[in-house]
């Protein structure tokens, strides 16, 4: 604009280029400068944040430079060798066409902002209504650091009953698979168990094509929710896979809340009283804890001074009782297409009660077997 200013005044284009590249390159150069500096903060905000907008920032930046660097030198030449003055331009058809369609929608324009400033009560009157409409639109729309994304998988951590058995387990991830595939909208189910903790276990769990499940993954978690509920001694926690994680830990949840304490006992005593009081807010659905304190004990009390007389040590009775109840897995065997935990074990029938320490021997050197 400053360029077509010079040429109506009857300066040649090169002439005018100078002029008017020379006339705004303050404001433009200052103006770019400080676009910049406004995304600079931006560019060094830490967290998952920063993270997040380091790469708007640096676009952003790179653009408003490369902005400027146009703005300086190929505007101005592109404007010496195109501009004309009024009395040598040669419009063409498509300019003839486009100058039509714009003076339409001025005329068109015009006539609306005279009609509304003929009625101007009525016209804040809906400035005033759009203004009620968004507020209402601000408290109704769900809002969250990030959207919950749909990409067709979820992951399900279930948690059993401290003492529960390794077999136990087992059967609890098999119910569990058959009741999240028996959901139309579930296509392939996969779980495994026996990880570092005996009484946990994952499930990972594709679903259809949206066209044909017709439900968001959040639907689908609500529609199996009660049919988990109703599985005694352990839990199926599903939530969606997001692209974009929160944080270093593995969590069961979408949101997680960590609970510290000085003393153990501390944390013992308030952490079932802020479980009780998150899982009564109408909000939240599916509080849990990985607090592993319930589990059943038996307390077993060693004759340390027969035993030393037998020739047997504290650790060997503490092996063989890992070894007839700790159901460790002693080695692995590979086959061709799958491969097989071996599990140490005594028989079903010795685990009924107290009463099975009597067919447990310990072997001592001096000895042999011992009861």
């Amino acid at each position: 604009e400053n360029v077509s200013r010079h040429i109506e005044r009857g300066m040649t284009p090169f002439q005018a280029a100078l002029k008017g590249a020379r006339e705004v390159s303050f404001t433009v150069l200052s103006m770019s400068i400080s676009l910049i500096a406004v995304f600079i903060p931006i560019l060094f905000m830490g967290g998952i944040v920063g993270r997040l907008f380091r790469e708007f920032a640096v676009t952003l930046s790179a653009a408003i430079l490369v902005s400027l660097v146009v703005s300086l030198t190929t505007t101005p030449m592109m404007c010496a060798r195109l501009l004309r003055p009024v009395g040598e331009r040669k419009p063409g058809r498509l300019f003839l066409a486009s100058e039509r369609v714009f003076r339409w929608m001025l005329a068109e324009y015009e006539a609306s902002l005279a009609w509304a400033l003929r009625h101007s009560r009525l016209m804040m009157l809906i400035l005033a209504a759009t203004v009620g409409l968004n507020v209402y639109l601000y408290v109704k729309i769900p809002k969250g650091f990030f959207p919950q994304q749909d990409v067709g998988r979820m992951i399900g951590s279930i948690q059993a009953d401290q003492g529960i058995s390794f077999q136990a387990m087992r059967e609890k991830l098999s119910d569990f698979a058959e009741i999240v595939r028996s959901d139309p909208a579930v296509e392939n189910v996969v779980g495994f168990t026996g990880g570092g903790q005996r009484n946990s276990g994952f499930m990972f769990i594709t679903l259809r094509p949206v066209r044909e499940r017709r439900a968001s993954v959040d639907q689908v978690i609500a529609r199996l929710r009660p049919k988990l509920l109703q599985e005694p001694g352990a839990n199926l926690f599903l939530v969606p896979v997001q692209d974009i994680r929160m944080g270093g830990r593995q969590a069961n949840a979408q949101y997680q809340f960590t609970l510290q304490a000085d003393e153990l006992a501390d944390l013992r005593l308030w952490e079932p009283r802020v479980r009780q009081a998150l899982g009564q807010l109408p909000e939240i659905a599916d509080v849990n804890t990985d607090q592993q304190d319930k589990g059943l004990q038996t307390t077993l009390v060693i004759d340390r001074a027969t035993a030393a007389r037998l020739g047997i040590t504290t650790r060997m009775i503490d092996q063989t009782l890992y070894n007839a109840f700790g159901q460790a897995q002693v080695s692995t065997i590979y086959s061709t297409l799958n491969q097989y935990h071996v599990v140490m074990e005594v028989a079903p029938q010795y685990w009924q009660g107290p009463e099975a320490l009597k067919s447990i021997y310990v072997l001592s050197p001096t000895r042999g077997q011992v009861p």
